[in-house]
């Protein structure tokens, strides 16, 4: 049997990543302004600050009601990954599943500090002004009412679509057109191992965790 990731490994994991994350935040939101962008790789990679008012993609959830509604979702998600990541530990399930669930939990807990607190601790963003942290006048927001800070994008290709393509023909295309941040990257990359190596991840885990059968018996 293989040994297993123990708890407190998959919590400095968690804990990495939220300090990387949280780091890079608190740099690009009190140091951009609004739609700023440098270029770090040629113009294939750019860190370009904007904020997510909501949901993945911009997306709105029903105005101040619906944006309270997402972030104690979002809580309620976290204490659940977080009781599922120690049940794991526990039960012996592999290295990879624990790690996949680790970097959910990293991220997830990344994107609800905004939505939770950047609201309260920093004024407002714009073309015109760069944010500071704790101002006089105080936050943008309210409890729960932060917006989730965005930096990383990667417009790889940029073309426009032919002009005998219906509805979208001659308007631009970029690909990879959304901006995302360091706790997203972690969300997506834990999903997308569970979803390309589920197999070898739960069947594994079930061997972990069947004791195993004496043929004496």
């Amino acid at each position: 049997m293989q040994q297993t990731l123990p708890l407190k490994k998959a919590a400095l994991i968690v804990l990495m990543i939220l300090v990387i994350d949280q780091a890079l935040k608190l740099w690009i939101k009190t140091s951009f302004y609004m739609g700023e962008s440098h270029a770090i790789f040629g113009q294939w990679f750019l860190l370009h600050f904007t904020e997510n008012e909501g949901m993945a993609f911009g997306m709105k959830l029903g105005g101040n009601y619906g944006k309270l509604l997402l972030s104690l979702f979002r809580i309620g998600a976290v204490i659940i990954i977080a009781f599922w990541l120690y049940r794991v530990t526990r039960k012996g399930a592999n290295n990879l599943l624990i790690l996949c669930i680790s970097l959910i939990l990293a991220g997830a807990l990344g994107n609800i500090i905004d939505s939770a607190f950047y609201g309260v601790i920093f004024n407002e963003s714009s073309y015109m002004q760069i944010a500071t942290i704790f101002p006089a006048e105080g936050g943008y927001g309210t409890l729960l009412h932060g917006k989730v800070v965005e930096m990383l994008y990667f417009p790889i290709i940029e073309s426009h679509y032919p002009a005998w393509m219906p509805m979208w023909g001659g308007e631009e295309f970029i690909f990879f057109r959304p901006v995302f941040n360091i706790a997203d990257s972690s969300i997506t990359t834990g999903v997308l191992i569970l979803i390309f190596f589920q197999k070898k991840v739960f069947e594994s885990t079930a061997a972990n965790t069947i004791p195993a059968t004496d043929p004496a018996s």
